[in-house]
């Protein structure tokens, strides 16, 4: 079984869950990400180098951290710094009631659009 599977797969309830509908959420909205195992979390990359956003299980909640993330315009209020992060943020989920599909999707497409042009500043 692929690690990241396995990662998600043998988290407990109700983060299990979380994750594989956030995992649909984001294989649904980019279509192109890949689903990797890098620093024994689940990430998610637009080609072979360009990190998008991870899974983390942390004891109460799931984070949908996001690479660039300070980036993004937190139109929603939800995004989460933390823990000292500088480009990092994440949103947090303690049950999946509390995804909000659309803003989650709406996250997700802005994060799109801001790493594909830091790419092509490069």
């Amino acid at each position: 079984m692929n690690p990241a599977h396995d990662y998600i797969n043998r988290s407990p309830e109700p983060y299990r869950s979380i994750m594989l509908h956030l995992q649909l959420l984001v294989e649904s909205t980019i279509p192109e990400a890949q689903l990797k195992y890098k620093w024994h979390l689940p990430f998610y990359y637009l080609d072979d180098k360009t990190v998008f956003c991870f899974f983390n299980f942390r004891k109460i909640f799931v984070d949908l951290g996001m690479s660039y993330g300070i980036e993004l315009t937190n139109q929603h209020g939800k995004l989460i710094a933390g823990e000292g992060r500088k480009m990092l943020r994440s949103l947090r989920f303690e049950t999946l009631e509390e995804i909000d599909d659309q803003m989650v999707i709406e996250t997700l497409l802005e994060l799109k659009e801001i790493r594909i042009n830091h790419k092509k500043k490069k």
